[in-house]
């Protein structure tokens, strides 16, 4: 990490910090904000995690969660927060626009010095000190470099272990996307600091309410629907879908993920009517990127195996437009 005396001079001296991540927030983006918030806090920092939008129900155990200021509910407070501070870091997103309003409130404040971390593709200049690594699977992966460089393993305490672990688990999808030997090797290195894998997974993974259960149900037996032809599952869910089931942020995590447990299914998609906007997150195996697909077609982008993105189409119109999709980009990317 070349920029570490100037990032290290920088932490010397404490300072109000404010970190941001990004909107509608994933393990990852909760798990490297609370990883860095507790590391700071231990440097005698006043820390601040402000998030667009709130977190989904199944990270609510993580230390330091209740302490994040929501914008979209705290929003006169994390204005003064903002205005505050001295140091910003931006966590797990690539661009301004993904931290919505607070991101205005960003430019606002030239004066404070800012550093990047993420491993999105193609960040935006607008940080002073970045730190990019489109290859590595999470941005908690690269907190956890992070801390090291900076103070060693002994600095990974028990509350950053867990919040690094929870953010590495989901967004690897249980290590099937984005893994290497690094990583491993940091996922051992947690493990042998303490971190209990058993216990997180079942905080994790085994929160479920009976409703989760009941819409699983509903999404496999009446919104599913196979394009064999091109190896490719759908799953969609309508407005009165939402409110049938009293759909809340989170509780359609990892949904898209069944699709590939069909044997010959390649690529999956999850399609989802909100009042304003139909979104879309797609998952593939093997050699097949759905990261082009995210980026060009439904303003977003993602990872080659784990994308997403959004329309502002009907959802009718939406379904029909990957439809017509996917089979250019079979032939074009898929080797099966």
């Amino acid at each position: 990490m070349d920029q570490q005396p100037e990032i290290k001079a920088l932490l010397q001296i404490p300072k109000d910090v404010v970190i941001f991540t990004h909107r509608n927030p994933d393990g990852d983006a909760i798990g490297s904000s609370l990883a860095m918030y507790h590391y700071l806090n231990t440097l005698g920092h006043t820390v601040k995690v402000i998030c667009p939008s709130e977190y989904p129900e199944f990270l609510s155990w993580l230390p330091g969660v209740d302490d994040i200021i929501i914008y979209d509910m705290e929003e006169e407070r994390a204005q003064q927060v903002i205005e505050r501070a001295e140091l910003f870091f931006c966590l797990d997103f690539n661009s301004l626009d993904r931290i919505d309003k607070a991101g205005e409130h960003f430019l606002r404040q030239k004066n404070v010095t800012s550093i990047l971390i993420d491993h999105h593709l193609h960040p935006e200049g607008f940080a002073d000190f970045l730190i990019s690594e489109p290859s590595a699977s999470s941005t908690c992966e690269m907190i956890y470099e992070f801390i090291v460089a900076l103070a060693g393993k002994s600095a990974i305490t028990n509350v950053i272990g867990d919040s690094l672990f929870t953010g590495i688990l989901t967004d690897t999808g249980s290590f099937k996307y984005s893994t290497s030997p690094k990583l491993f090797r940091i996922v051992a290195d947690l493990v042998e600091l303490g971190v209990d894998d058993y216990r997180l997974q079942d905080l994790i993974f085994n929160s479920f309410h009976e409703k989760h259960l009941r819409l699983l149900g509903h999404c496999l037996y009446n919104r599913m629907e196979i394009l064999e032809k091109y190896h490719t599952g759908i799953i969609y869910l309508t407005k009165e879908d939402y409110n049938e089931f009293d759909i809340q942020r989170g509780d359609t995590e990892g949904i898209v993920n069944y699709l590939l447990k069909i044997k010959n299914i390649k690529v999956a998609a999850f399609i989802m009517e909100q009042p304003t906007i139909v979104k879309i997150s797609l998952r593939s195996k093997g050699d097949f990127s759905v990261q082009e697909i995210a980026k060009r077609h439904f303003r977003g982008g993602g990872h080659k195996n784990a994308s997403g993105g959004a329309s502002f189409q009907s959802l009718a119109t939406t379904i029909k437009k990957f439809k017509e999709i996917i089979p250019r980009y079979f032939k074009a990317e898929a080797k099966l």
